[in-house]
């Protein structure tokens, strides 16, 4: 029971996660994108500490800070590239990091990396070069910047994999998100006067920082104590398919010819990598940290 409940809140996650890239965009657009990180995992950070606060321990903490430097780097590097790209692209870049998580954890800790991880790379190189082809420079350099986000996300993966172990996983969560809320609202004092948040963007804050960080997180953490790290990742694989259907019915976006190629790659290449293993492979015994 607790394995399908697992499984069932992480596809949630996967759909609230797949909405957000739309809201974020217009939020960023209607605000600024320091602003609406900053009080983003503010937020997140507010509602995760009451929680698991009093558990957190120097080594958990310290761990937590500079983990969270590097989630800090893919939020900034998508939040940034949703103000120059589509909701649709945002979203498929995105879960690249799928594919880009081995590669990181080769060239850090020397694990070893699969022909079926190297060949969805170069499928998902592919597949970019071809959504991206057809569209103005000002969407290129937004799809760059959500691509460099993919790989701060895969290096997530890969050192959160490795250091996971070591703590309690939602304090561990906890570390994290409030080391993003210092970062971000540093980042924001020195940026220039902080401003209110618009009307119409609290509605997006409250659900990217409740929902989206803090619960979603905590969702996770329950998930990946019941379900193998390849199981995740399959699931978690659902994100941008849930970022092209929302960008598709709330934004009206649309795909040429060859961005829907593009597209298909880059699903082939997160099929590769990740759920046609899961199949072949006998269950996974030992879980471990994937992050999105």
């Amino acid at each position: 029971m607790k394995r399908w409940l697992a499984t069932l809140g992480l596809i949630g996650v996967t759909v609230v996660w797949g909405w957000t890239f739309v809201l974020v965009r217009d939020a960023v657009s209607a605000w600024g994108v320091m602003d609406f990180l900053a009080v983003r995992f503010a937020i997140a950070a507010a509602v995760m500490l009451p929680l698991w606060g009093r558990r957190l321990k120097l080594p958990t903490l310290k761990t937590g800070l500079w983990i969270g430097a590097i989630l800090a780097a893919g939020y900034t590097l998508q939040t940034w590239g949703l103000t120059l790209t589509t909701a649709t692209n945002a979203g498929l870049i995105t879960g690249l990091f799928v594919v880009l998580a081995p590669v990181a954890d080769r060239l850090i800790y020397g694990t070893r990396i699969s022909r079926l991880a190297v060949a969805a790379v170069g499928l998902s190189l592919a597949g970019m070069v071809l959504l991206t082809g057809q569209t103005p420079t000002t969407v290129v350099l937004g799809d760059l910047l959500v691509l460099s986000c993919a790989v701060a996300f895969g290096v997530h993966i890969a050192v959160l994999s490795r250091h996971s172990p070591e703590h309690e996983p939602a304090v561990l969560a906890t570390a994290q998100m409030t080391a993003l809320a210092a970062i971000f609202l540093l980042l924001w004092r020195l940026a220039g006067e902080p401003s209110l948040p618009p009307r119409e963007v609290w509605f997006a804050l409250a659900l990217t920082g409740v929902v989206a960080s803090a619960v979603a997180y905590s969702i996770q953490t329950f998930a990946q104590q019941h379900l193998s790290t390849a199981r995740t990742a399959v699931i978690l694989t659902l994100e941008p398919v849930f970022a092209g259907f929302f960008g598709f019915v709330l934004a009206g976006e649309r795909l040429g010819p060859l961005q829907w190629v593009g597209a298909a790659l880059i699903f082939g290449a997160l099929t590769l990598s990740e759920i046609y293993p899961a199949f072949r492979r006998p269950p996974a015994v030992k879980d471990g940290g994937v992050k999105t």
